[in-house]
């Protein structure tokens, strides 16, 4: 199947179930690869009965200057108690895995943080 046919499933996927998008942004303070700085972030996810999956693109700034980062992240969501899910991280020098969880603070604000090998993040996800 083409790049462009693949494409159209998806946003296809995504009209016909609005309920279960989630646009998400969030703010991290961050450690990757020995510096620290912070992640800014918005993601997309798509989901259904407590399960998610939300690709991610956003900027970490650090040492003067923004390396490009993508996400993906699958998740559950336990209600009124916490998200908890694996992701992957992709940066310019390497790919890692972690793990998350965020934890409600609000209807529409988490505490969320992730650990992985030579990545750790704490902050802010505004799921909208």
């Amino acid at each position: 199947m083409s790049g462009w046919r693949i494409l159209a499933v998806l946003l296809a996927a995504g009209v016909a179930t609005p309920a279960a998008a989630q646009v998400a942004v969030e703010g991290n303070g961050a450690r990757v690869d020995g510096r620290w700085g912070g992640e800014v972030g918005v993601g997309y996810g798509f989901g259904a009965a407590g399960f998610r999956l939300t690709p991610i693109v956003g900027g970490l700034i650090a040492d003067g200057d923004t390396r490009v980062y993508g996400k993906v992240e699958a998740t559950y969501a336990i209600p009124l108690l916490a998200t908890i899910g694996v992701g992957v991280r992709a940066g310019e020098d390497d790919t890692t895995p972690y793990g998350t969880v965020a934890l409600p603070l609000a209807p529409l604000l988490s505490l969320k943080g992730n650990v992985g090998d030579g990545y750790y993040a704490l902050g802010l996800k505004l799921s909208l």
